[in-house]
């Protein structure tokens, strides 16, 4: 096996995500990006999250299904500044799985669904 990568694929977000996501997290990089011949859709980019490398595009072919919760990117936070503000800004749009509290197996924890349908999972200790 040559690697193993996260794959997000959009139907026609992928763009408007990953320039929220650069937004979100500063520590983002992009790789590479290409976009489709005459267009805006993602053919495919490569996102550098704090050593989590993600494959992102739009797919080309319309499906019945999208991201689901049960997969999704768990961050630890360095602080309850950051986690509060990323919390904010996530839920923009989007939805809480399980709220920003104390769950017992994290000081603040949340697992939040954002507006593109990705989940993430923040946790503070």
């Amino acid at each position: 096996m040559k690697s193993a990568t996260t794959f997000l694929m959009f139907q026609g977000q992928a763009n408007e995500a990953i320039q929220q996501y650069q937004q979100w997290f500063s520590e983002l990089q992009v790789e590479s990006l290409t976009y489709m011949e005459d267009s805006q859709q993602v053919a495919m980019a490569v996102l550098n999250l704090k050593g989590l490398k993600m494959m992102v595009n739009d797919s080309v072919i319309k499906h019945n299904f999208t991201f689901t919760p049960s997969t999704s990117i768990f961050m630890e936070c360095e602080s309850e500044e950051e986690i509060d503000s990323l919390v904010t800004q996530i839920l923009e749009g989007g939805q809480a799985l399980m709220p920003l509290n104390n769950y017992g197996f994290s000081k603040k924890f949340a697992w939040i669904q954002d507006r593109f349908g990705v989940s993430w999972q923040l946790t503070y200790n």
